[in-house]
């Protein structure tokens, strides 16, 4: 995990820190084949090259970035797990408990969908 430790020290709230980081490892143990890598300033994890899944921090919220097929694939999850979302992310607030059933499915669906992708992003 060391791509990401200049990351996770720039967060200045201990607890944002922690509960980011603990993301991170979850989806590098959960998913070993996964390259974790630090594009735009983003904790993200690839697959043979094409993006995955990304994590960001803001004031109130994490941030999960996925591209808008998936976002779009797991729009009633995302909205029965309490958060909100935008065409490329979902929230999950500081204080809301983190669903990992639902970021494995969003994963498990990224790297199949995407098995046979040469390019970083969606076209």
């Amino acid at each position: 995990m060391e791509v990401f430790e200049k990351y996770l020290a720039g967060i200045d709230n201990p607890d944002h820190r922690d509960r980011i980081e603990e993301i991170l490892v979850w989806v590098a143990n959960k998913f070993p084949n996964l390259k974790p890598q630090i594009k735009w300033n983003t904790p993200m994890f690839s697959d043979h090259g094409t993006f995955i899944i990304g994590f960001s921090t803001a004031k109130h919220h994490l941030s999960v970035a996925l591209e808008e097929v998936s976002i779009a694939h797991f729009a009633d999850d995302i909205a029965q797990a309490g958060y909100s979302a935008t065409k490329g992310l979902f929230r999950i607030l500081w204080n809301e408990p983190v669903n990992y059933e639902l970021l494995e499915k969003m994963i498990e669906f990224n790297i199949q969908d995407k098995a046979e992708y040469t390019n970083f992003w969606r076209k």
